[in-house]
C-alpha cells in the first residue's frame, strides 16, 4: 500500500471519537508496511516514519499516543536492531534521526529543539553525521589518564545491564581505582547493584510503554544528572560511557563532548565474532578501549537485606526435607513472544515435581496480569495432589515444605536473592536468566520469540557455570509445537549440571 492509502485512513480515523484499538490497529498496518518494503529490498520509506510521528504526537492523551509509539518502537525499531548488521543499525540510525527531527518542530518539542541547537544540531543529517563519528571513534581510554569520575548509562533492562554494565563496571574500577563510579539508571538498578559501595546511583525512569515525547524526554533529564554531575568535577577528569543505551537513544542523542564519550557499539557486525555471547563482546569492546586484555563475567551484588531474607527461607525448606530448590520464572519482560505457553509450564513444573523431596520457587511475576498467571498455574499444580504456598518474599515466618510449589511475590532483586540460594533455576528469557548465570547458580532458558541466530547467541546467559538454552520456535508454525519434546530436550539439559 502506497502512503496515501493509509493518510486517509488516518485522516478518516481522527474525525470519529478516539479509539484505542483502531489507532493501535492501524499503527501496526503502518509499521508492518515499512518492513514489507525494507526488506524487500531495502527500500525506506519516509511518509510511513511521519505517519507514525503523527499519530504519537496529535493528542495529550497518552492513551491515545501510545498505540503509535508501541507500534514505532515495537515493530521497526525492536525488528532493526535485534539484527545485528550494518545495514539495520545504520537504517534505525536513519529512522530515529527523522522521529527526533519530527518532534523538535511540533509545539510540544520546543525543549527539545532548543537543547540540540546548544549542540549544535539542526537537522537530522547533523544527528546522522554525529553518530556515523561516534561509531568510527576508537580512541582509546587510556590507564594513565587522571580521572575523578566516570558517569555509566544503564541499558535501562536489568537483564542488559547484568550481561553488560556489571562487566563494564568491574573492568574500569579494576584500572580508575580512585575514580568515583555514577551509574544512571532506572531506581531497580540498587536491587541488584545496591550491594556494592563503590557504585552510586542516579535515578530516572524511561517510559518504554508511554508515547514518543515522553520517551525522548528523559534525555533532558539525563542531561541535568550530566550537569550537575560534572559541577563538581571538572569535565577534564569526567568520562562518559554509554553501552548502547536507550536513555541516548543508542547513542543518537548527544550527552557530552566527544572527547570524553566512550560508545560501546554492540550491535556492530564489523567489529566483533558473530558467535561471541553480549559478555564477550562487552570484553572484547573493553579489550579494545583499554588497552589490554582482562575478563570478567556478568556480576550483581545484591543489597545485604535480599540475602539475609532469603537465605534463611532456603535453609528452612532444606531443614524441612527439601533435597533441590528450583527457582523459576516464566516472566517476559512484556514481551510475549517469548513465552511459549500455559500448558508447557503446566507440565514442566509437574515434570519437575517427580523427582522427590524438590521445591519450586515459583516466581509470581510483575504486575497484575503475570500475577493471575501464576496463580492459576499454583491451582493447577494443587489440583494435581502436589503441596502449594503462597507468600510475600519479606513475609514472617518459613515455609513447612519438603515437597512442593511456593509462589513468591518478588521485586527483582529480591528473586536474585532466591535464585542465589537455590540449586538451579529454569525460565524464560528474561533478566533472571542473566542474575543466575551472574550469580553461579547453573541456569537453563527457554528461548522462544526469535528464529535469529546471532540474536539468540548475543543474549543468551553467560556465567561461570553451566548455562544452557531449550530453543522453542513459536513464530514459523506454533501448532506444531510439542511440549512434551521440549520437556524431553529441557531435563537432557539439565543432566549435564555438574552438580546433579
Amino acid at each position: 500500500m502506497n502512503s496515501a492509502f493509509y493518510r486517509d485512513k488516518w485522516s478518516a480515523l481522527k474525525r470519529r471519537p478516539p479509539d484505542q484499538q483502531e489507532f493501535g490497529r492501524l499503527a501496526r498496518q503502518i509499521a508492518h508496511s515499512f518492513l514489507d518494503y525494507y526488506l524487500k529490498d531495502c527500500r525506506y520509506e519516509e511518509e510511513y516514519i511521519e505517519l507514525l510521528c503523527e499519530m504519537t504526537t496529535f493528542s495529550q492523551d497518552p492513551q491515545l499516543d501510545s498505540p503509535g509509539a508501541q507500534a514505532l518502537f515495537g515493530i521497526i525499531v525492536e525488528t532493526l536492531c535485534d539484527d545485528f548488521e550494518e545495514l539495520q543499525t545504520d537504517t534505525y540510525n536513519r529512522v530515529m534521526a527523522q522521529v527526533i527531527s519530527y518532534c523538535r518542530k511540533i509545539p510540544a518539542g520546543k525543549d527539545l529543539d532548543r537543547t540540540l541547537k546548544v549542540f549544535q544540531i539542526h537537522s537530522s543529517e547533523h544527528l546522522l553525521e554525529r553518530i556515523k563519528s561516534v561509531r568510527a571513534n576508537n580512541n582509546p581510554m587510556s590507564a594513565d589518564k587522571s580521572l575523578r569520575k566516570i558517569l555509566l548509562l544503564s541499558r535501562v533492562t536489568v537483564g542488559a545491564d547484568v550481561a553488560i554494565t556489571s562487566i563494564i563496571i568491574q573492568r574500569l574500577v579494576k584500572i580508575f581505582s580512585d575514580a568515583e563510579l555514577v551509574v544512571i539508571g532506572d531506581s531497580r538498578m540498587g536491587e541488584v547493584y545496591g550491594g556494592n559501595p563503590r557504585i552510586r546511583i542516579r535515578g530516572v525512569a524511561y517510559f518504554k510503554k508511554g508515547g514518543l515525547l515522553p520517551r525522548l524526554s528523559i534525555w533532558h533529564q539525563v542531561l541535568q544528572i550530566i550537569k550537575e554531575e560534572t559541577a563538581s568535577c571538572p569535565l577534564e577528569e569526567t568520562v562518559l560511557v554509554d553501552p548502547d543505551s536507550r536513555l541516548s537513544q543508542l547513542g543518537i542523542l548527544p550527552l557530552i563532548p566527544l572527547d570524553y564519550y566512550f560508545f560501546f557499539d554492540s550491535r556492530s557486525d564489523t567489529s566483533f565474532d558473530s558467535n561471541m555471547s553480549m559478555a564477550e563482546l562487552t570484553n572484547s569492546w573493553l579489550d579494545k578501549l583499554l588497552g589490554e586484555e582482562s575478563f570478567c563475567y556478568p556480576k550483581v551484588w545484591l543489597p545485604p537485606s535480599y540475602l539475609a531474607t532469603a537465605k534463611p527461607l532456603c535453609e528452612g525448606i532444606r531443614e524441612h526435607g527439601a533435597r533441590r530448590i528450583i527457582a523459576v520464572n516464566f516472566g517476559v519482560g512484556g514481551n510475549p513472544r517469548k513465552r511459549v505457553g500455559i500448558a508447557l509450564e503446566e507440565k514442566l513444573l509437574l515434570h519437575l515435581l517427580q523427582e522427590p523431596n524438590t521445591v519450586i520457587l515459583l516466581d509470581k511475576g510483575f504486575g497484575d496480569e503475570e500475577r493471575a498467571h501464576t496463580d492459576t498455574l499454583l491451582e493447577a499444580i494443587n489440583q494435581q495432589g502436589y503441596q502449594v504456598s503462597h507468600r510475600v518474599f519479606d513475609s514472617s515466618g518459613n515455609e513447612k515444605m519438603a515437597w512442593g510449589v511456593v509462589g513468591v511475590q518478588t521485586k527483582i532483586g529480591e528473586i536474585a536473592a532466591l535464585i542465589a540460594n537455590s540449586d538451579e533455576f529454569i525460565g524464560y528469557d528474561s533478566a533472571c536468566q542473566h542474575i543466575a548465570a551472574a550469580l553461579e547458580t547453573p541456569c537453563l532458558t527457554i528461548f522462544a520469540g526469535s528464529n535469529n541466530m546471532r540474536f539468540i547467541r548475543r543474549w543468551s546467559a553467560y556465567g561461570r557455570k553451566s548455562c544452557h538454552i531449550v530453543h522453542v520456535d513459536t513464530l514459523t508454525d506454533p501448532s506444531s509445537i510439542d511440549v512434551d519434546d521440549i520437556i524431553t530436550r529441557v531435563e537432557h539439559a539439565r543432566g549435564t549440571y555438574a552438580n546433579r
